[in-house]
């Protein structure tokens, strides 16, 4: 059976109570598709992240509050809430030692905005900065499930390919948003404003990262389709890393 990573959010969280419920649709997800869910929390030291890394089949990016904007060279505004350092070194360490290894690897949410801050993207620290943009955060007016929008989905994508479609309809629970796609990623989904919703790292065996939270929509066959993925994928990646540099 696939051990799948799935990092988690500080105890401290403002908005735990909604972060510990999308956690454990998380892991029901990799139940679902077959795979053993493992939990990492954000404040080992690097040491133990990395041995849990090593010791598990592919890793799994979850939601969460916004990251820093200095790890993309910007400034914080008063939109930019939940940021918690720890958290983002640990998950720019596992993203990137992913990466680097073939270790299977799927972002949800915050998990696709950390995967492009970790190979160098920039993002929106509010979707307010995009213009035209359609409200995407909905939380916490609307339940997790509710479909807020379609996608447009690039033929041919790896995406495309395992979900059989081009066009999907998606939650949305998201205020901020890729501003800049890092070069060694590429966007292959958008909403109807252009707002990025997907992004794969190219000649990885499997780099997926949405922006929608398919865990909160377990009866869709899209989500079923990206976690059988990603167990699949992990069930058959030899990938194992080796030492970090230091």
């Amino acid at each position: 059976m696939s051990r799948i990573g799935i990092t988690l959010h500080p105890l401290t969280s403002p908005d735990r109570a909604e972060l510990d419920l999308l956690a454990s649709q998380i892991a029901a997800g990799v139940v679902a598709a077959g795979g053993e869910p493992v939990m990492i929390p954000p404040d080992w030291d690097e040491a133990t992240l990395y041995a849990q890394l090593a010791a598990v089949d592919g890793l799994i990016l979850s939601g969460g509050g916004d990251v820093d904007p200095a790890r993309y060279g910007m400034t914080p505004i008063p939109a930019v809430g939940g940021v918690d350092a720890r958290r983002d070194e640990t998950e720019l360490l596992l993203a990137r030692w992913a990466l680097a290894e073939g270790k299977p690897l799927f972002g949800i949410c915050r998990g696709l905005q950390l995967l492009n801050v970790a190979c160098g993207g920039a993002l929106y620290r509010d979707i307010s900065e995009h213009a035209g943009a359609l409200q995407h955060a909905y939380y916490p007016n609307y339940p997790h499930d509710y479909l807020a929008h379609t996608i447009t989905i690039t033929p041919g994508s790896r995406l495309a390919t395992l979900l059989g479609e081009t066009t999907i309809a998606v939650n949305s629970l998201h205020h901020q948003a890729c501003r800049t796609v890092a070069p060694t990623l590429c966007a292959v989904a958008y909403a109807p404003d252009g707002i990025v919703e997907a992004l794969e790292v190219a000649g990885h065996p499997f780099a997926l990262a949405v922006q929608w939270h398919p865990e909160a929509l377990p009866q869709e066959k899209a989500s079923q389709a990206l976690f059988g993925a990603l167990v699949q994928a992990a069930s058959t990646s030899l990938a194992r890393p080796a030492a970090p540099a230091r």
